[in-house]
């Protein structure tokens, strides 16, 4: 389970940071709202933990934004600021709960527990690129009426190259959403190459338009026109 949390104070940051590694879950740290938003913009996250007083952009201003572009991601809101005017304010921009600022941290993680119960609303059951077609719930792809014999691993790559179709995807992304490998390893970008060129051959078969590009210096997309 992934978590993002959002918070400019170093030391509050970094203490969240490692209490929730230590309740066994995969957390992840951005320091300002820009951060945040590329980080929600091109990965997968379970739950956001949001700082609403952010350097930049405040923590309102993000939640808005990726409201806006479609994600349901479960938002926690920390504030300092507890009127009802503000706590109306913070759910009317699309946080999903709300915590006062001082706070125990058993709260936080009831908090967290509570959203996750709750269930993801933005679940996705197919997903569709010209003519290759992923049936997430089958777990089937196709293209142009032709099955395509895929691996679980060349599956989950193809799923998360769809989801950010059009966009580069990097290595490094691969190795964290894919082989869940947080600390990326030089041996770990071979292995993602072959499986890279296995799925191309796959999916660009026979004389079809190409739907997998190479970013030189970059990574991988996924789209009808090469970048």
């Amino acid at each position: 389970m992934r978590v993002l949390v959002v918070e400019d104070g170093r030391k509050l940051g970094d203490a969240l940071q490692s209490g929730l590694r230590g309740e066994g879950w995969a957390a992840d740290l951005a320091r300002t709202g820009e951060e945040a938003f590329l980080r929600l913009s091109s990965e997968s996250f379970d739950v956001v933990v949001l700082d609403w007083m952010l350097p930049g952009r405040d923590g309102v201003t993000i939640l808005r934004l990726i409201r806006e572009r479609g994600a349901q991601v479960p938002v926690l809101l920390l504030t300092a600021r507890d009127s009802v005017e503000d706590r109306v304010a913070g759910l009317d921009a699309g946080a999903d709960d709300y915590l006062v600022t001082p706070f125990a941290f058993a709260e936080l993680v009831a908090r967290i527990r509570a959203l996750l119960r709750r269930g993801r609303t933005d679940r996705v059951l197919r997903l569709r690129c010209a003519d290759l077609d992923l049936d997430l719930v089958t777990r089937r792809a196709d293209r142009g009426g032709r099955a395509l014999d895929l691996t679980p691993r060349e599956f989950d790559i193809l799923e998360f190259l769809l989801r950010h179709r059009g966009h580069a995807v990097s290595r490094g992304m691969l190795a964290r959403e894919v082989w869940k490998e947080p600390d990326r390893a030089t041996p770990l970008d071979n292995v993602i190459d072959v499986h890279m060129a296995r799925l191309r051959r796959k999916v660009d078969a026979e004389p079809a338009r190409r739907l997998l590009h190479t970013v030189r210096g970059v990574g991988f997309v996924l789209g009808e026109e090469a970048p």
